[in-house]
């Protein structure tokens, strides 16, 4: 994260991880903990290199956080290659990744210290906590919102990371560290069933098997869809949906408006305009549609459709309160989240995981693990 103001000395002994009498390094060696990690910095579109930074030092309310595992995601891979994501463009060196997990090592002033050693999925986004969106639980909106890897908050490809302890979820019952990370994108998968409702018996379409659409349609299923459709043109992908209980359309063999599927629920995952739009087409009377991959600044919305069949449409924006369902899904069994990783790289190969998919067509999450 963006360089912190160093801390004042507290009353606390060196198992708790915070700075005594102003002596950073000692205390940073005492407890374990080096003075400067690796860090993967992104300099401009396409320029990734490995940098040695300081360990952040946690403050009032955080924890440190030793990251094991960060999945990479599809807003880390548009940074790596266009330096911008709409109006947030990277004008500084920064550090990606936002779906992380790892070990608490550290504790800030006021942290309950209890926690040191405990396992955590972090949760990226750390909101003001008093804005007209905060106070009504709406955090995600929140327009002062500090999100990882979002210019100019750098991210988790890094050794370490301080976050706030109310956003470091312990996962105790997180069977990898992998999982404990992708918690991020099935949270994103979370929130879209949640806004859409989907309850026992709907049919659910979703449109885009890439990794938020295969958790998607697995989160779906465990809310009680009793149908899941999901297209893509990738026989892969479709046959990962498929074995988490989907039906599968290749649309590049049959397109969705012959398919036949009358959906009560479409949770657009591509991001695609024309496969929004088309998919839009095919919802039945009082649908709900949830658009939830981002793309295109417009879409081709079908207004006869959505007046004539009272439509309800709308979007999502990341998440919130979504981690202790996310965990129990997990926990349950109910929802799979190791099939989604298919490479795993070192820091110093995070190159390698934002262009995998370029070259691989087996290629649906690559991990980074930083302590390698």
């Amino acid at each position: 994260m963006a360089r912190r103001e160093r801390l004042r000395p507290v009353d606390a002994g060196p198992a708790c991880g915070v700075r005594i009498g102003g002596r950073r390094t000692e205390l940073l060696l005492m407890a374990g903990i080096p003075a400067t990690m690796r860090a993967a910095v992104l300099h401009g579109p396409g320029q990734l290199r490995l940098a040695e930074r300081p360990v952040p030092q946690p403050g009032p309310g955080e924890v440190l956080v030793r990251v094991e595992a960060v999945g990479t995601c599809g807003s880390d891979v548009h940074y790596y290659r266009h330096g911008r994501i709409g109006d947030f463009v990277v004008r500084e060196p920064l550090v990606l990744g936002h779906e992380a997990a790892g070990t608490v090592v550290a504790c800030g002033p006021g942290t309950d210290t209890r926690r040191m050693g405990r396992r955590v999925s972090i949760e990226p986004g750390t909101p003001c906590g008093s804005c007209g969106e905060c106070r009504p639980g709406r955090y995600n909106l929140c327009p002062d919102m500090r999100f990882l890897a979002t210019p100019p908050v750098d991210g988790a490809f890094c050794e370490y990371l301080a976050v706030h302890q109310d956003f470091a979820h312990e996962v105790p019952d997180c069977p990898t560290i992998e999982e404990a990370a992708l918690l991020e994108p099935l949270s994103v998968a979370v929130w879209a069933c949640r806004k859409a409702r989907v309850a026992p018996g709907d049919r659910v379409l979703i449109t885009g098997a890439g990794p938020i659409g295969l958790v998607t349609a697995q989160t779906a299923r465990a809310f009680g869809a009793r149908e899941v459709m999901v297209t893509d043109v990738l026989p892969r992908r479709l046959a990962l949906a498929c074995a988490h209980g989907a039906t599968g359309l290749d649309v590049s063999a049959t397109p969705l408006r012959e398919a036949g599927y009358t959906p009560t629920v479409l949770l657009e995952c591509s991001g695609v305009p024309e496969v929004s739009g088309e998919a839009i087409r095919t919802v039945g009377r009082a649908g709900r549609v949830v658009l939830v991959g981002m793309g295109g600044d417009e879409i081709p919305l079908p207004l006869s459709r959505v007046q004539h069949h009272e439509l309800e449409l709308t979007g999502t924006f990341r998440y919130a309160h979504t981690w202790p369902t996310a965990t129990a899904l997990v926990a349950s069994g109910a929802v799979r989240l190791d099939s989604l990783v298919s490479h795993g790289y070192g820091l110093a190969e995070a190159e390698s995981a934002l262009t995998v998919a370029t070259h691989d067509a087996s290629a649906v999450k690559a991990v980074i693990y930083p302590q390698r």
